[in-house]
């Protein structure tokens, strides 16, 4: 049992490199004096550099953990990682909000690897709208939001649609203009998160270092912008750590 530190869940795929999913999710709350939880939606073989394939745990085995873990521990904040398809995000969505109708989730919207294997399609956007009015933030890169709207025709209105459901952390990296600068879409507010480090090396599993910072911090009680700032400076540190694709992780 924690005494000092708050609970935080990952819910996201186990990946054996530790650069991304559970491992760097945990790693990220124990710098940042949390207690890490996880449930794995997914076992993958692969490295940094190469994906091999993917075998998905059963929908069953993930909600009863859920609920193992709820009624056990008082938890703060929750990441969502990958997930097979928008039924199972619906569910899992749904079975916290049945215990907890107010912890802050964040999905870290990842559709496709680095080495384009596609985890989720966005097959019904009436699920996907249900799905982001029952969450607090998605940190969607370029290529992501693009993809979760899909009829849509630029990229700007696709974040216009989108913020009428929940907040967007619209990722900078990926970006051909202003990168590195991320930009927070709440309903009424614009806010631009400019990189702070300048000698960043790309990394496996940034985007999920960065997601698992946001809910590290929600859960320590800092407000969504405070909260995204200081995970994007935690992230930068991690991706100043080395050049590989590895990062090292320390405050």
């Amino acid at each position: 049992m924690s005494e000092n530190r708050p609970f935080v869940l990952t819910i996201a795929g186990f990946d054996p490199s530790a650069g991304a999913g559970i491992l760097a999710d945990i790693k990220t709350f124990e710098q940042l004096k949390t207690y890490g939880i996880a449930i794995p939606t997914a076992c993958t073989i692969q490295t940094e550099h190469k994906f091999i394939k993917l075998d998905w745990v059963a929908l069953e085995k993930i909600l009863l953990q859920i609920e193992l873990f709820l009624e056990e521990y008082e938890v703060k904040a929750i990441k969502i990682g990958i997930v097979s398809s928008l039924f199972d995000l619906k569910s899992i969505i749904q079975k916290i909000r049945s215990i907890d109708a107010h912890v802050p989730i964040i999905w870290d919207t990842v559709l496709k690897s680095t080495t384009d294997f596609s985890f989720l399609e966005i097959e019904n956007q009436d699920d996907l709208e249900s799905i982001l009015k029952s969450i607090q933030l998605i940190t969607p890169n370029h290529a992501e939001v693009v993809k979760l709207i899909p009829q849509g025709i630029t990229v700007e209105e696709n974040l216009n649609y989108l913020r009428n459901f929940t907040s967007i952390l619209w990722k900078g990296g990926h970006k051909n203009y202003h990168k590195g600068t991320d930009i927070l879409f709440t309903k009424d507010d614009e806010i631009w998160i400019e990189p702070l480090l300048e000698n960043c090396s790309e990394k496996h599993g940034s985007g999920c270092v960065l997601s698992s910072a946001i809910t590290a911090y929600l859960s320590l009680g800092e407000n969504l912008e405070e909260a995204c700032k200081k995970a994007k400076l935690y992230t930068e540190t991690l991706l100043e750590s080395n050049t590989s694709k590895l990062g090292y992780h320390y405050v």
